[in-house]
């Protein structure tokens, strides 16, 4: 780490940053417009760079996101525009797509749904990394499409800005897989939130109704039509309530409904299969 790094990790500790190293790195690098692993190889900074770098930090330190300091979020193999009014992709979900790509691998009809698209860092990964795949994405959010666009341009992606409650009538019945990380944080938990995350992640992103599951319970209906029997559902949920999550989808008449765990052992998604006549 660059002595202007490390001095910065200093600040951002002293300020309550929960990852000062990592985000001192990313700050120092965007600055000096280098890759993180030349760091090593600079000895100082000019005054113009210092000064710029200690104006990030301190909206760092007033609570700012550090991708919404750099505009770039990074997602499995991406590197995502991001900013103010989009949600900003978490480690957590990479999970999740992993699932989503493991399962597709088996199948030879491979037509893809993310509903509460946002920045797209799903469809991106699941673009770049297996072939063949039919995607298509829809976000409500003005903004947030605005990223979406532009984050999935030249990826042959169908996007649509609406409702996701009626999105894509002309695939009824025709998906292999609806994928999605909805809004699932309860509203009775927002006085609980960090100030980076309820201060700057959109609201309509994050939060759904009092008990958290009123985007889930749409997402349940959208895959009863959307899917093809035997075709596969994935959802993010708050760690707090999966068996409730995993019963609305039960109660929407899906079955092999499944819980999964993030990689720190939380609840992080649900996965469930369109039922097949006759099974």
């Amino acid at each position: 780490m660059s002595e202007a790094a490390f001095r910065l990790a200093g600040e951002l500790a002293n300020g309550g940053c929960p990852s000062p190293g990592p985000e001192a790195r990313t700050i120092v690098a965007h600055v000096l417009g280098i890759d993180q692993s030349r760091l090593v190889l600079i000895d100082r900074v000019t005054a113009q760079q210092q000064t710029r770098i200690d104006e990030l930090a301190a909206r760092r330190v007033a609570g700012e996101p550090v991708q919404h300091l750099t505009g770039v979020a990074y997602f499995r193999h991406e590197t995502l525009k991001v900013g103010p009014g989009v949600f900003i992709p978490r480690p957590e979900t990479e999970i999740m797509v992993g699932w989503a790509l493991d399962r597709l691998g088996e199948r030879t009809s491979r037509r893809v749904v993310e509903l509460c698209a946002g920045s797209g860092a799903i469809s991106a990964a699941i673009a770049s990394e297996i072939g063949g795949v039919d995607l298509h994405a829809v976000e409500v959010d003005p903004v947030a499409f605005g990223y979406l666009s532009a984050n999935l341009a030249g990826r042959g992606v169908e996007l649509v800005l609406g409702d996701m409650a009626e999105a894509f009538p002309d695939l009824d019945g025709t998906v292999d897989l609806l994928i999605v990380n909805p809004p699932y944080v309860p509203e009775t938990l927002r006085p609980f939130l960090p100030s980076d995350v309820v201060d700057h992640d959109p609201g309509l992103a994050l939060f759904s109704g009092v008990d958290g599951l009123e985007a889930i319970r749409v997402v349940a209906r959208v895959a009863s039509r959307l899917l093809r029997p035997g075709a596969l559902v994935a959802t993010e949920h708050d760690d707090s309530h999966q068996p409730a999550a995993m019963e609305v989808f039960r109660e929407a008449g899906f079955v092999d409904v499944t819980p999964h765990a993030d990689l720190t052992g939380r609840p992080r998604f649900v996965t469930a299969a369109q039922p097949i006549a006759g099974r």
